[in-house]
């Protein structure tokens, strides 16, 4: 598994741009660029700071079918991209119509 393109694929599902998600996870930018470009290894405490950051578990991060089942199923991949406060306000909506 290529740590890289999955915190790569992770960020470009949340529309996160590199600066956000380091700046998040209490990285530096460069740092994140070059774990994502692998040129650098990363530590399973950073990755649990970008993982906290992206707000998926480390075991989601490593669970394989999850790319696969967030690009076949376009409703989830949209709910994926939405931040914090959108997924609630989604939600509060859902509640009301059921």
């Amino acid at each position: 598994m290529d740590i890289g393109k999955r915190i790569t694929y992770f960020r470009t599902q949340k529309n996160y741009s590199v600066n956000k998600l380091a700046t998040d996870a209490g990285i530096s930018q460069s740092f994140l660029r070059d774990v994502e470009l692998g040129n650098k290894n990363i530590t399973v405490e950073y990755l649990s700071y970008i993982c906290e950051a992206l707000g998926i578990t480390l075991a989601d991060f490593f669970t394989d079918n999850t790319s696969d089942f967030l690009s076949s199923n376009p409703i989830y991949a949209k709910i994926y991209q939405l931040t914090d406060k959108q997924q609630e306000m989604l939600l509060a909506f859902l509640n009301s119509i059921v």
